[in-house]
Formats: C-alpha cells, structure tokens, sequence
C-alpha cells in the first residue's frame, strides 16, 4: 500500500538504502519517505543500526603445542555516514569479520605458552580489534569492542593442569602440616624440659630444708638434754623417720614400696653404713 501511494515507512535504528533506475541514491533515516516509483525510485534494502554480536570460535595451537579453543566475542555496527559502504560493498558481513579473527588469532596465540595465552587474554583481544578496525572501517563498518571471552585447552590437558595444581596444593598442605608437628614437639620439649628443672629445683630446696631441719633438731637436743651426742640424735631421728615412712606405707592401700631387710633393727645397720661412708670420705679427704 505505501508503494502504491509512493510512500514508504522506515522504523526507528533502521535506515533504508534508495535507488534511481539502479543506482545508488540515498539513505533514508526513521520516518515516512515520500517514494515516487514513477520516476524510478524505489527502496532496494534496509541496513539496522543496532549493535550487533558475532561470536568466533577459533581452535589454534598455542607455543608449548597445546590445542586450544579461543572464543572471540565481536560486538560491531555501520559507521555513521557510511551506511551505503554497509550496504553495498560487503555480501556476507558475519563471515569478512570471522575470516580476520581466523587470521589474527592464529597469527597470536601461537607465540605463546599456554599460561601465557590465559594472562595476555587482553593483550590477544586488543590485536584482534586493531585489525578489524583497520579493516572493516573501508567497508563502513565500526569494531565497538572485542572479547576474548574463553580459552578451552583439550580435555586431556585441562585434566593434567588440574591434577598438577591438586598435587602442588597438597605438598604445601604436608608442609605445612609437618611444620606444626615440629613445632608442638619443640613446644612439647620445652616444656618437659622446664618441668625437670622446676622439679630438680623442688627436690633440691626439699633436701636443703630437711638438712636444716635436722642441724636444728640435733643442736636443740643436745642443748635441752645433756649428754647427748649428735650419733644418739641422727639415730633418734632415723627411727622417727622410718616409723613415719611405715605409717603411710600402711595408710595407703595401693602402695609398692619394699623394704629390704625390713624391721626397726635395720635402721641401725643404715645409720652404721652411711656414718662409715661420712667417716671413710672424711679420711680420704684428709690423706
């Protein structure tokens, strides 16, 4: 109908490509266009404004002769002013552009190593743009942004990385496992070695009182009771001693202590047998 009233409608984002007998005459922006076919005009095709999104999937080698899977995201439109370049210079748009990543992909990726490849995803994009851009401006057209949105090595690889970062993670684990045993062992240590020096320091302040105890009680007795000797004493105290010793021997029900020989009389040969030691010692000191 709108041909037949030589009017016709262009929807907004869109422009439309008018020709005179064949040729190129114009492009009509959004809106009602008066057409007046009789003079030979008319509307040959429509070219949308509207961004546009090609995704490439390109499979290359990389350096270390890894396959790999690149997935390039082009994101593009008809340069203002140019729209009949669009139109007319190109047949398959989709293709031209996939055609130069093809070419800049694996003119790139082949340079480097396949963990190269993952940290330069920016420095790849940027090279594919660069090329499109110079490119496809000559045929109207406008590279607004390129992604490399993926790199998918081989299965087989992918599992090999995986495995390799598994077992570089676990030997840090063991390390780090076998540095805190160490050091609750030198803790543990430590520690026991200062409980052995707390209790030495115990028995030795105990020893150094009950040897005070003693001088006491032997100079307070030969004092309080005349013609005591300080051997009468030690005896006294020894048998004071032994009779405490089997007093909590009996008291308790669980104890092991022996003693060989056993009887009051014992006592004595001990007191003997350690003044002959003192007395032997004091000789041996004195030649």
């Amino acid at each position: 109908m709108g041909n037949l009233c030589c009017c016709v409608q262009v929807d907004q984002s869109t422009v439309a490509i008018r020709e005179q007998f064949g040729k190129f005459d114009s492009v009509l922006e959004p809106g009602c266009h008066c057409l007046p076919w009789i003079f030979g005009k008319r509307v040959v095709g429509h070219l949308t404004l509207r961004l546009q999104q090609l995704d490439v999937r390109c499979e290359t080698k990389t350096k270390d002769n890894v396959f790999v899977t690149v997935v390039a995201s082009i994101q593009y439109r008809p340069l203002a002013g140019k729209e009949s370049d669009a139109y007319y210079k190109l047949t398959n748009t989709r293709s031209q552009i996939q055609a130069y990543v093809f070419d800049v992909i694996r003119a790139s990726v082949p340079k480097l190593n396949l963990d190269d490849a993952f940290v330069q995803k920016n420095d790849i994009a940027q090279a594919v743009e660069d090329e499109l851009e110079k490119a496809m401006s000559a045929y109207g057209f406008e590279i607004v942004q390129t992604l490399i949105v993926d790199i998918e090595p081989d299965a087989h690889v992918k599992q090999a990385m995986n495995e390799i970062n598994a077992a570089a993670r676990m030997r840090v684990a063991a390390n780090e496992k076998a540095e805190a045993e160490k050091i609750v062992q030198i803790k543990r240590a430590e520690g026991e070695a200062e409980a052995k020096y707390l209790s030495g320091l115990g028995i030795a302040r105990q020893r150094q009182a009950i040897v005070d105890g003693l001088r006491d009680s032997v100079l307070g007795f030969s004092v309080n009771v005349p013609g005591t000797t300080a051997k009468d004493v030690m005896d006294m105290v020894l048998i004071t001693q032994y009779f405490d010793t089997m007093k909590e021997v009996g008291a308790s029900s669980k104890s092991s202590a022996v003693f060989i020989p056993h009887g009051p009389g014992a006592v004595r040969d001990i007191a003997t047998q350690i003044r002959d030691d003192l007395l032997q010692g004091q000789s041996a000191s004195d030649n």
